[in-house]
């Protein structure tokens, strides 16, 4: 028997989402294979919150934490995660992160072929395995997925503070500020290069997308130790159309409005303090930004291979 604790986040997702979660405890002791798990659910009750119990969780030595929610509570049971693994003796159990998603993008569970359905994500851990992934960290501060600055920076504060969610909100806040925005100028100092470039946003993806499918960076890996930092042109709007299109069809990376570059830690020097994200959520950060991959940082619970 393996002990395994679910992180329910009930107000994360549209408001279906949220009725649906109220549910879940049931269908997870339904579809949950009881001999081979032991099962613990608790609610999120504040922001944090996610992160203090999976911290505990995995002090105590549990073989998986389930986030159930979106990026963001993926991004705080991670941060418990490593936090507890961290103040772990050498030799004692190390405990996988797990995902049921029922947020709005959902981007790191998608990249990963999680099921967006919560059944069949609650009945694809039955047969699942752990596998070690990298993870990132953005002045010290965690993300799974991807982080960055300008547009989308802009957005993700936008619809943090939007009282609905959804993929209709999201493009509708698009669609709001695309044709205002003024593109920034940035500095970039990588690993042998030293760039400067004029942006509508730049995105460091240590996962393929934000969420929704939105594949900014179709060739990042989760397992390749570096992260895809991508740099939209500042004449991006011109090419508005086509990009939106190659966003869905994973080929953004092939248009010329697009640059990409790759390494495993760099330091953006912004202008001016601007917005920020962390796996979609925004935070506040310093001009200047030191961002870099930790290989294998930790392990995730996906659909068995062999």
């Amino acid at each position: 028997m393996k002990n395994i604790a679910f992180i329910i986040n009930p107000i994360s997702g549209s408001k279906e989402t949220q009725n649906a979660k109220r549910k879940l405890p049931k269908l997870i002791m339904q579809s949950l294979d009881a001999s081979q798990w032991l099962p613990n659910i608790t609610f999120t009750e504040y922001a944090g919150h996610a992160v203090e119990l999976a911290y505990q969780y995995a002090r105590m030595g549990f073989d998986a934490v389930v986030a159930v929610g979106g990026d963001g509570t993926v991004n705080e049971v991670a941060r418990g995660i490593v936090k507890g693994e961290r103040s772990k003796v050498k030799g004692e159990r190390i405990t996988a992160l797990g995902i049921i998603p029922m947020g709005s993008g959902n981007g790191f569970a998608r990249h990963l072929n999680i099921p967006t359905r919560p059944q069949k994500a609650i009945e694809m851990l039955n047969h699942s395995e752990p596998i070690a992934v990298d993870y990132g960290l953005a002045n010290g501060k965690l993300f799974v997925s991807t982080c960055g600055t300008g547009f989308d920076a802009l957005i993700a504060d936008q619809f943090a503070g939007s009282n609905k969610r959804g993929f209709v909100t999201y493009v509708q806040n698009v669609l709001k500020e695309a044709f205002s925005y003024q593109a920034q100028t940035y500095h970039l100092v990588g690993e042998g290069w030293d760039v400067t470039h004029k942006a509508f946003l730049i995105t460091f993806a240590n996962a393929n997308q934000w969420g929704y499918d939105a594949m900014i960076a179709p060739k990042a890996s989760v397992q390749d130790g570096q992260m895809d930092i991508m740099l939209m042109s500042s004449h991006a709007i011109l090419g508005s159309a086509s990009l939106a299109l190659r966003l869905f069809t994973g080929s953004i990376d092939d248009s010329h409005f697009m640059d990409t570059l790759r390494a495993k830690e760099v330091t953006l020097f912004r202008e001016e303090k601007a917005p920020f994200h962390l796996d979609g959520d925004p935070v506040e950060m310093d001009k200047d930004i030191h961002i870099q991959i930790v290989p294998d940082g930790m392990k995730v619970l996906v659909e068995k291979r062999f």
